[in-house]
């Protein structure tokens, strides 16, 4: 019987004793994003392994955001390729990458105030309704090991909660739906520094779970002591990018991003 190429080689690997490169979970190629006239993104190149957390810093205006929602497909890339698991979802609607496995928690967090953060967290199970009452069971329990608070807050109404409680409960709701890369859009934004600390532990954990992270943030800090690797977003441009613990020393990030004026985020980072 003929083999696959693909098949041969990663036969041939075994045979050598080598590890075959693993597929990117994301692979994103040459993406440009305009709105009208005005391009937000010129030409961004990143990828993400399996298991990994790769955060994108950059200042307000920078194109993070532009970034994550051309991602997710709500809004349309002019040019460059992005592939998800090894398959091409450039043209792919959002829905069809939310049952794929992609998931972001919005700057916004997006979440229905009137109803119960219980509802809240059973309607981002959506794409796996066809699961049984039991797994959907278990989904909850997870969500509610990783925030009791929610589990302690299910019956109220999400626009009654805290700043960081309703942030818990994006994080939660993308999670109920079991995706394997989770974006995730300025988690930290306007939270207290303990409620960030949480937070940030908390993305750490799901990495351990085997759930890939995409992390956009402005607190650099913390975004670099917690990733595998960063890109630095400017203009539309990723300037600079490498394993984090070595962007953490680069004079032009330190400049930038972790210098004096900076000095705040210390009491951000996690430990």
């Amino acid at each position: 019987m003929d083999r696959p190429p693909e098949f041969v080689t990663r036969q041939a690997a075994a045979l050598d004793g080598a590890v075959p490169p693993a597929t990117p979970l994301l692979e994103v190629e040459g993406l440009r994003v305009a709105y009208g006239r005005v391009e937000a993104l010129g030409g961004v190149s990143l990828r993400v392994m399996p298991g990994e957390i790769v955060t994108v810093i950059g200042p307000n205006g920078a194109g993070k955001s532009t970034l994550l929602n051309a991602l997710m497909g709500s809004l349309r890339a002019q040019a460059g390729r992005i592939a998800f698991d090894g398959q091409d979802i450039t043209r792919w609607r959002v829905e069809q990458r939310v049952a794929a496995g992609l998931a972001l928690v919005p700057e916004t967090r997006a979440l229905f105030p009137t109803m119960s953060v219980l509802d809240n967290l059973r309607l981002g199970g959506w794409r796996q309704r066809s699961r049984s009452t039991q797994a959907d069971r278990t989904a909850l329990d997870e969500v509610y090991a990783l925030f009791p608070r929610l589990q302690e807050r299910r019956a109220q109404a999400a626009g009654t909660l805290s700043g960081g409680e309703r942030q818990m409960l994006a994080l939660g709701r993308a999670l109920m739906g079991g995706p394997r890369l989770l974006m995730l859009d300025e988690p930290s934004l306007g939270l207290a520094p303990l409620i960030v600390r949480d937070i940030f532990r908390i993305i750490a954990t799901l990495r351990e779970r085997g759930v890939s992270v995409l992390l956009v943030e402005q607190n650099a800090r913390a975004a670099l002591r917690l990733a595998d690797h960063g890109h630095v977003l400017e203009l539309g441009q990723v300037v600079l990018h490498g394993p984090a613990g070595e962007l953490q020393g680069h004079p032009q990030v330190v400049a930038a991003y972790l210098g004096q004026g900076h000095s705040h985020q210390d009491s951000l980072a996690p430990a």
